[in-house]
């Protein structure tokens, strides 16, 4: 299984971002994606997921509103737009694949079975 991010980059603060996670080497719909941020000296912070079997969606508090993620399942790939970002948006940025989800866990980077490299996103103020 393979998990590969793109779309990172440096932006300024109000600006917008789209995040993909491209999926190979496992049944797509049957997993869920999620995404991860991890800032310097912190821990993973679950950001947004969204399930394969009925597409539900989750979003952290700090991000709903502003990003939005949905699921390509013709090019198994999960796309993270985020717009109106912040400077403490800035992480780098990781997708994760679980098989089954439920609500309860969704934003656990340890509940997840693979993970990608990650994507650096900078906000600047």
């Amino acid at each position: 299984v393979q998990l590969v991010e793109s779309g990172g980059g440096l932006v300024q603060a109000g600006g917008s971002l789209t995040l993909s996670c491209a999926a190979s080497g496992l049944t797509f719909d049957d997993y869920a994606i999620g995404w991860f941020r991890q800032a310097p000296g912190k821990e993973h912070e679950g950001v947004s997921c969204i399930t394969g079997n009925n597409g539900r969606i989750y979003y952290s508090d700090s991000v709903n509103g502003r990003f939005t993620i949905s699921r390509d399942s013709a090019r198994n790939t999960v796309h993270l737009q985020m717009s109106n970002l912040k400077p403490e948006d800035t992480a780098v940025y990781y997708c994760a694949a679980r098989r089954g989800m439920y609500g309860s866990i969704w934003h656990i980077w340890s509940r997840y079975n693979y993970w990608g490299q990650g994507t650096q996103v900078t906000v600047s103020s």
